[in-house]
């Protein structure tokens, strides 16, 4: 094979994975992955490609899947494919604060309560933990803090203080968590006003100290006040996901989420869909209790994807409750496996973004050595 051919053979391949799709994240591979290496000798290819977002249980199927993409070109006989990962950074803060140890800060809204939201935030935490990621889990609701419950953490856990003003987060399920729920007890409602729930909500984010963190997931209260203002305000958050279900009244609720991050200038990285459809556990009839549809009806509608649809199963409500939610209970059940996806694309969204924003550096770039 000729010089002249191999240069040709290729910019095919390169183009070829440029415009392939990645099934996990369901994005270009342009849009999440780096070529490191791309060679071709005697009609074999060797490639060495870094995701942007974590694939560490996946990355025997992704390699399965490029070398079949690969192998289908003319020419090619046989594949090499390495895969690797680093997460994309959004955070551009770098000032030395306990914030700049974060990567990216997500944060994960509903428009109303009862749709699910915390123990979709917290599945899908501990999904990107268990692609390798390192994980740290924010409760920002001040008023009814419950990822202290959805974790596991015994009664009475407090987190360590460092220097008299910082807290060391608590570790639980394989993340980093912080909760207003470690500083008060459960049995002491929190009576603020506005101000002071977003002045405490503040201290939180930026007086714990998380140790190299790639994702910060930030349980958002539900609607669209105070406390989620002072967050989009003061932080930068890196991107937001909206939980609803099916109904009409979370719907409408939602769209006020989209529409305040939006103000706020934060990238909306897609909707889950909770509740969609319950199977009878005794004959496997599917109803859709809360409707149908509507997830994907408002994704179309705000032009971002639908991330997931996840069941209305008991099982759900049941693992969160006991301290063992799906994704760490029954990591291989369907449930868990849609969680995982859910995440891959959530955080392919934001690979995505985070690599927009670095002016002036490749999509891809290609390494003959």
């Amino acid at each position: 094979m000729t010089t002249e051919t191999t240069s040709s053979l290729k910019d095919t391949l390169r183009a070829t994975l440029l415009g392939a799709i990645d099934p996990f994240s369901q994005r270009s591979l342009g849009d999440v992955a780096d070529i490191l290496k791309l060679d071709v000798d005697g009609g074999i290819a060797s490639l060495k490609l870094a995701f942007r977002y974590p694939v560490e249980s996946i990355k025997g199927a992704l390699a399965n899947v490029i070398s079949q993409a690969i192998v289908a070109e003319p020419g090619i006989s046989s594949a090499d494919v390495e895969i690797v990962w680093r997460v994309s950074r959004a955070n551009s803060l770098s000032d030395g604060s306990p914030l700049s140890t974060v990567k990216n800060i997500i944060a994960v809204a509903s428009g109303k309560g009862g749709v699910g939201k915390s123990t979709t935030a917290v599945n899908l935490a501990l999904a990107l933990a268990a692609e390798g990621a390192v994980v740290g889990l924010l409760d920002a609701d001040i008023y009814g803090p419950s990822v202290p419950l959805l974790l596991g953490v015994k009664d009475g856990t407090r987190p360590e203080v460092e220097a008299d003003k910082f807290f060391r987060p608590v570790p639980a399920l394989g993340v980093q968590s912080m909760s207003m729920g470690y500083l008060v007890n459960e049995k002491t409602p929190m009576v603020w006003r506005g101000p002071m729930a977003g002045g405490a909500l503040q201290q939180l984010i930026t007086q714990t100290l998380w140790q190299d963190v790639d994702y910060l997931i930030v349980d958002m209260p539900p609607g669209t006040g105070d406390i989620q203002l002072t967050l989009s305000q003061k932080v930068s958050v890196s991107g937001a996901v909206i939980v609803t279900t099916p109904q009409d009244i979370a719907l409408l609720d939602a769209k006020k989420g989209v529409e305040m991050f939006r103000k706020v200038s934060v990238e909306v990285l897609g909707m889950v869909e909770n509740m969609a459809v319950h199977t009878c556990s005794s004959c496997g009839h599917q109803e859709h209790v809360f409707g149908s549809g509507g997830g994907q009806r408002m994704a179309d509608l705000y032009e971002v994807p639908l991330l997931g649809s996840l069941p209305l199963d008991i099982s759900i409500r049941e693992l969160a409750d006991s301290g063992t939610p799906s994704v760490n209970a029954a990591p291989d059940s369907d449930i868990s496996l849609q969680y995982r996806a859910i995440a891959q694309r959530m955080a392919g969204a934001l690979a995505t973004q985070a690599e927009q924003k670095v002016a002036g550096i490749p999509t891809i770039s290609v390494d003959d050595d």
